[in-house]
């Protein structure tokens, strides 16, 4: 059995990834009524930008759609493009926003980043686009 060991090729996990960050696959929005999309991604990585040491949380978006709604895997995909960035809890949440509003353009966005302690020190950013009410957030317990 042939085993690949090389670290210079890249498995196909990679390539979607890389695609995903490039691209945003969306559908068109099957309703016509306003509604809520909840949706959690438990297993953000990121590296920090001056320790170089991983940085682990809970990504979750709220938004009510307009004509556009992201696909699911997609969604994964371009949140795990982050786990080798060497990029802020700031930074990140800012520019995953950025990408959405502009490429889904909902009637309202809410993104929350959930970040697990480090340094004993818990952080959890959030950040609201357009004029729409969101439910109070209430963190899962795993």
């Amino acid at each position: 059995m042939n085993q690949i060991n090389d670290s210079a090729v890249q498995q196909y996990g990679d390539l979607a990834i890389q695609h995903a960050a490039q691209e945003l696959e969306k559908w068109p929005n099957p309703a016509t009524s306003n509604y809520l999309i909840h949706i959690e991604h438990p297993e953000y990585t990121a590296l920090c930008p001056r320790s170089g040491y991983p940085d682990f949380g809970t990504i979750i978006l709220d938004y009510y759609p307009n004509q556009w709604v992201i696909e699911l895997k997609a969604f994964k995909l371009y949140i795990n493009s982050f786990r080798d960035k060497r990029i802020s809890h700031e930074a990140a949440i800012n520019q995953i926003v950025e990408r959405f509003w502009t490429e889904l353009q909902p009637q309202g966005l809410r993104l929350i980043g959930d970040f697990m302690r480090r340094g004993n020190i818990k952080t959890v950013i959030t950040m609201v686009k357009g004029d729409l009410t969101f439910p109070p957030y209430q963190p899962s317990v795993l």
